[in-house]
């Protein structure tokens, strides 16, 4: 009897020991994790709440441009460097905003997304979410070392009728860089980031057989540009695959294959420089597209924070 109230008592503590050390293994993890991801999805998630009250259209004016306030307010808490690149259409004031980190180097990388939306939507992924990621990256890079010159641009007016269109923000920007013949290293077009499933048969392509090589599943996050992008596309996408904070996939394909350039980086395509896309692969993947369903509630935050996380690395990477 004593025997079997020892073995008991043994057993009580072994289990107590190893639900101590499994609850001290979970806390490790916990920090560790924190550690490695500098993005906050509690910022990300406030972002996005407060963008997405907005129906920023190119017809609602007073919207756009509180969208472009409030942008302008976060990009000032981080740097000392902002421009507001003001232009005229129709009449109307349209806003690019502009913050910038290591001003000390002439040569520049610019990291940009649009922030109108087609129609009356929410516009949580296209391109809310683009928006966030310049937001949380402008924190991030508040006081780090950069080889380059990074310049945060948010754009206006990306959306059609304007798309494709010498009225875009993003074509006005890229023209201002190339008429006063600022070096620029590379571009980054931040566009949809926050949409992904793990299921079979929720990734679609523009030709059919590119699933035997991608897959079925909406399950990463793709870096696309067309051929002959040049040194810096080529040179960033291997630096954000590399960090591996999340499945990545790389896409290099001719400029007429539907999707490679439905983005602003077409733009500075045009003017010369070298550029590449981030996206979740929009409407091939996210069924919302330009629709009232793409809300907030359909968005996968860690791993729209772990695509943040990558794109961080890859500027500070890079040399």
């Amino acid at each position: 009897m004593k025997r079997q109230k020892t073995n008991y008592f043994q057993q009580s503590k072994n289990m107590l020991r190893k639900k101590y050390f499994s609850i001290l293994a979970f806390l490790f993890l916990v920090i560790f994790a924190q550690a490695q991801n500098q993005t906050d999805t509690a910022l990300v998630f406030t972002h996005l709440k407060r963008l997405t009250e907005e129906v920023r259209n190119y017809n609602n004016i007073t919207q756009l441009n509180q969208t472009a306030k409030y942008i302008e307010t976060v990009f000032r808490k981080y740097s000392d460097s902002i421009f507001i690149q003001d232009f005229v259409v129709n009449g109307h004031v349209y806003k690019n905003v502009i913050c910038s980190f290591g001003v000390e180097h002439i040569r520049r990388v610019i990291v940009g997304a649009h922030y109108d939306v087609y129609a009356n939507q929410e516009g949580a992924d296209d391109n809310a979410s683009g928006v966030v990621a310049l937001l949380e990256l402008a924190r991030q890079l508040k006081g780090q070392k950069l080889n380059f010159r990074v310049d945060l641009v948010a754009y206006t007016l990306e959306e059609p009728p304007f798309f494709r269109s010498e009225l875009m923000g993003s074509y006005i920007h890229a023209k201002y860089l190339k008429d006063k013949e600022i070096d620029v290293y590379g571009v980054v077009a931040v566009e949809m980031i926050g949409y992904f499933k793990d299921e079979k048969k929720t990734q679609d392509y523009p030709i059919g057989m590119m699933s035997l090589f991608y897959g079925s599943k909406g399950n990463y996050i793709s870096l696309v540009r067309k051929f002959g992008s040049g040194k810096f596309a080529r040179k960033f996408g291997r630096k954000f695959k590399s960090s591996k904070v999340i499945r990545t996939k790389k896409l290099s394909a001719p400029k007429f294959i539907p999707g490679i350039d439905f983005s602003d980086h077409l733009n500075y395509w045009k003017f010369g420089y070298s550029a590449l896309m981030i996206t979740d692969t929009a409407f091939y993947r996210n069924k919302n597209y330009h629709k009232t369903g793409d809300t907030l509630s359909t968005l996968d935050i860690p791993r729209m924070a772990l695509v943040i996380d990558g794109i961080f690395r890859a500027l500070v990477a890079l040399k």
